[in-house]
């Protein structure tokens, strides 16, 4: 044994703990023999991290930052600690699932409106509306779409210059909800109680554009608050405060004809109503489908199946989730939840659909559809500290989603991390998120304080994900707000 220096006790041996490495990602599995190994007791996340990315174990040309999850709960401390929160001896052997980690969302950038922002959509090659479009849309066309309260839509491009802006009375009202069907069309919606539908085309430059109306699109009798698309089928959903939700069609010709009694100046004399109809641009038509289905309570979010565009969800005021069958117009199934449903997003999943809905209790249930009544949740996200008013699911990852919330943050989620709900928290699964999104403070030339920031604690009204923008957020400040880091998600190369 090696001498010590006099009057010192001898170095204690290094604790060890054996570990044992998986991982439900395919292209990330350490070689057979290799999944078992000791580690020092006091090794942390990042440690490990450094053991998995090591030429002896995964050899990766770059290294992957990985976090790890113990009995479904993300590792926060080193391994000594949570064998003894745990009272599990040193003997024990971990079984430690490794993950990609999320990248923070880093602030990038704000684009600034007159008015507060109701609603944002992005165009990319990886958006929805980006794919819908194929070789249609040109490289780098990456374009920001955003609704406003006061009655506007506005396209920018990712140097916060506005593009085009809607003609002035388009809506007449404010706008609520805004979404590009494609490279070259919008739809919109809001206080008006109509749904319309622009032709978007930009100079060969693509330094400017316009914003053309092509449809307006009645059968609500109340405010429309929200939309969702379908760009191959041409169709779009919509849930109004009326209770109801409608299906629609961008086609002229197969749509139906407007409703009389739905349409402006409708009472009014006969010499108004030609003036109405003389101003209006464009052409006036009636859902496919009307469907009254949450009664006196308001339709607060709608979306089609991510599969199956016959089918399609609705979430209320009424604490309901309804499935409707969009061929019959008829509601499938209808789950019942603790609170009202103010958001809608469907989560990636090779298993099927898994939606999450923002509540006004200020959590995020995920609910399998398919399920019964009887056992609805299967998760619950907290941590928000006011109502939920939008939510948006990872571009890339099934188990990753971002929410919008009135206490003014964006708080991105990773749903393979929970732990036991308390009492007080109702019992069950309940998750935790892994990064929240503050306001930032708005260009004015002058230094600001935190506490001074004028966004701060504002409310936020949508949120959007993607891979080529990040994460798109608006609301009360009269910013959008991008974050981002790289890709937000950590790729493999």
């Amino acid at each position: 044994m090696e001498d010590t220096p006099m009057g010192q006790p001898p170095m204690a041996e290094a604790r060890q703990i054996r570990v044992n490495f998986t991982t439900s990602s395919p292209d990330i599995q350490l070689p057979e023999g290799k999944t078992q190994l000791l580690v020092p007791a006091d090794i942390k996340r990042y440690g490990l991290s450094r053991v998995l990315n090591s030429e002896s174990m995964l050899d990766t040309p770059a290294p992957i930052p990985f976090d790890f999850l113990i009995d479904g709960t993300f590792l926060r401390t080193s391994l000594e600690d949570y064998l003894k929160t745990n009272g599990l001896s040193f003997e024990s052997t971990l079984t430690l699932q490794y993950v990609r980690s999320l990248i923070p969302p880093v602030y990038e950038a704000s684009f600034e409106h007159d008015d507060w922002i109701s609603d944002v959509d992005v165009l990319s090659a990886a958006s929805r509306a980006g794919v819908w479009s194929g070789d249609k849309l040109a490289a780098g066309q990456d374009r920001l779409l955003s609704a406003s309260y006061d009655g506007l839509l506005r396209i920018w491009n990712n140097s916060g210059q506005v593009l085009a802006t809607s003609p002035a009375g388009g809506h007449g009202a404010s706008v609520k909800a805004a979404k590009f069907l494609s490279s070259t069309q919008v739809a919109s919606a809001g206080l008006d109680r109509t749904v319309r539908v622009w032709k978007y085309s930009e100079a060969e430059d693509r330094l400017s554009g316009t914003l053309r109306p092509t449809l307006e699109l009645y059968g609500h009798s109340a405010s429309v608050d929200a939309l969702d698309v379908h760009g191959p089928t041409g169709r779009i959903l919509s849930a109004s405060a009326d209770g109801s939700i409608a299906l629609w069609s961008t086609s002229k010709s197969s749509a139906p004809a407007a409703p009389a009694a739905l349409l402006p100046g409708a009472g009014a004399s006969l010499s108004k109503k030609r003036k109405l109809a003389s101003s209006s641009s464009a052409p006036q038509r009636g859902p496919l489908s009307h469907m009254p289905i949450h009664g006196s309570s308001a339709a607060t979010a709608v979306l089609f199946d991510p599969a199956d565009s016959t089918v399609a969800y609705s979430a209320s005021h009424d604490h309901t989730l309804r499935t409707v069958d969009l061929t019959t117009s008829r509601v499938a199934s209808t789950i019942a939840t603790s609170h009202p449903l103010l958001s809608l997003c469907a989560l990636r999943r090779g298993g099927g659909p898994l939606l999450a809905a923002g509540t006004s209790a200020r959590h995020i249930t995920l609910i399998d559809p398919r399920v019964s009544a009887a056992a609805t949740s299967v998760l619950t996200l907290r941590g928000h500290r006011n109502l939920v008013s939008a939510l948006s699911a990872s571009p890339s990852d099934e188990h990753a989603l971002v929410s919008a919330s009135y206490d003014g943050t964006c708080r991105v989620w990773d749903l393979r991390s929970a732990r036991a709900g308390t009492r007080a928290e109702g019992g069950g699964s309940v998750g935790e998120s892994v990064y929240v999104i503050e306001r930032e403070a708005k260009k004015s030339g002058k230094s600001k304080s935190r506490d001074d920031v004028p966004g701060k604690g504002a409310k936020l009204f949508g949120v959007v994900w993607d891979s080529t923008w990040g994460v798109v957020s608006a609301g009360e400040d009269k910013m959008v707000q991008i974050n981002r880091g790289r890709d937000l998600l950590a790729a493999a190369a």
